[in-house]
């Protein structure tokens, strides 16, 4: 494997470049998927879409199916005083890790039976991206599924990888207060948005969920009146930010909000409305995943540079695939590459020598996977 290894090295630096320099924002990565299946078509199944930007490449027939995701979008952000969009979170270099593990599994002659199949979805950064591809059936064939995420420096250093992410939920709600305008002199004529605000910033500020389990809900935006001191605004616009370890917990602190922003509604004679412009699932990852993907680690890198499954508030809409169908069995790679000064950062970098790591770790989970489905289906006969 090492001379196929080396081999494909020069080809994944080459796409990583292009993919780096080629940055498009969620659901607008129409190049991004044009270049990936002229690169893929001549030896891969290829399928697209009408509807929506991504693919899926795949090789072999029938099942048992082992799958590979990598997101493909990039973020909207400005860097050095241009709005534009930019990489910043590592999905051009996941991209170029996945496809060099399918350029040596493809060499090294697998699959031998079943499936390899390759998920380039769209919009992993608006939330939304791996729902679309649920929704249009394509993981219910799966029956194993690894993904990976380089990791900041904060977390782990270059050569150390995590066979779990254990990411947190996120929903983000955008609201407005709808009351009547008054008179500065006539308070008593309407209802003030602004101390409606600051009740409901108490409501939420005195939610109390279980303390074990890591949990924040707090107002991150409020805008309400205009340029005349003396007109009391009877309306306004509010985002929430709310943030759980579990999807559980996550269920719950979301009622919670719900009911103090009816009780503050009801208390104040006001109508409030809102809605969820996003959310993330928290991890469910499969301990038999885990495991696969644990050895591989220690396979390529040495158990002194396998770090634990790492617990992170940040959030990835990969774990939508097991929440959806839960089913699939499924874990990310969590990838030390010193990466600083942090993911987001219109400036991030990281040690590109870590690219070939994540590929050695992908095609070794997947060869093992494929192993251990071989194994179960010999045992069952």
């Amino acid at each position: 494997m090492k001379e196929i290894l080396a081999e494909v090295e020069s080809k994944v630096k080459e796409l990583f470049n292009h993919l780096h320099n080629h940055p498009e924002i969620s659901w607008e990565e129409v190049e991004t998927t044009n270049y990936i299946q002229q690169l893929l078509e001549e030896d891969f199944k290829i399928e697209t879409f009408e509807d929506s930007t991504g693919l899926v490449a795949s090789i072999g027939e029938g099942g048992p199916v082992v799958g590979l995701r990598t997101d493909i979008d990039a973020l909207w952000q400005e860097v050095n005083g241009v709005y534009r969009a930019n990489h910043s979170c590592g999905h051009d270099a996941h991209m170029s890790i996945v496809i060099g593990a399918m350029l040596v599994l493809k060499q090294l002659g697998y699959p031998k039976t079943g499936r390899l199949k390759v998920l380039f979805q769209p919009a992993e950064e608006k939330g939304t991206g791996a729902l679309s591809f649920v929704e249009k059936g394509l993981v219910d064939d799966v029956d194993y599924l690894y993904g990976l995420h380089l990791r900041p420096i904060q977390e782990m250093g270059h050569g150390y990888a995590a066979p779990a992410l254990m990411h947190g939920a996120g929903k983000m709600l955008k609201g407005q207060i709808k009351g009547n305008d008054a008179h500065g002199a006539r308070p008593h004529l309407g209802e003030n948005a602004i101390e409606v605000m600051s009740m409901l910033v108490q409501a939420i500020h005195g939610i109390h969920v279980d303390p074990i389990v890591p949990h924040s809900a707090k107002v991150t935006m409020f805008q309400a009146g205009s340029d005349s001191p003396n007109i009391i605004p009877g309306t306004g616009v509010f985002s929430i930010d709310l943030r759980a370890q579990t999807n559980e917990t996550m269920d719950v602190l979301m009622s919670k909000v719900d009911e103090a922003i009816q009780y503050v509604a009801k208390m104040k004679h006001v109508e409030i409305t809102y809605e969820r412009i996003a959310e993330i699932a928290a991890a469910e990852v499969h301990e038999e995943a885990v495991e696969m993907m644990q050895q591989a680690i220690i396979d390529t890198v040495g158990e002194d540079y396998l770090i634990p499954p790492v617990v992170t508030p940040g959030g990835e809409d990969f774990h939508y695939y097991t929440l959806k169908r839960p089913q699939v069995k499924a874990t990310m790679l969590g990838l030390g590459c010193d990466l600083a000064p942090g993911l987001h950062h219109p400036k991030m970098t990281f040690n590109h020598e870590s690219l070939m790591i994540g590929v050695e770790i992908l095609v070794k989970t997947v060869l093992a996977t494929f192993h251990h489905l071989e194994e179960g289906c010999h045992d069952s006969n």
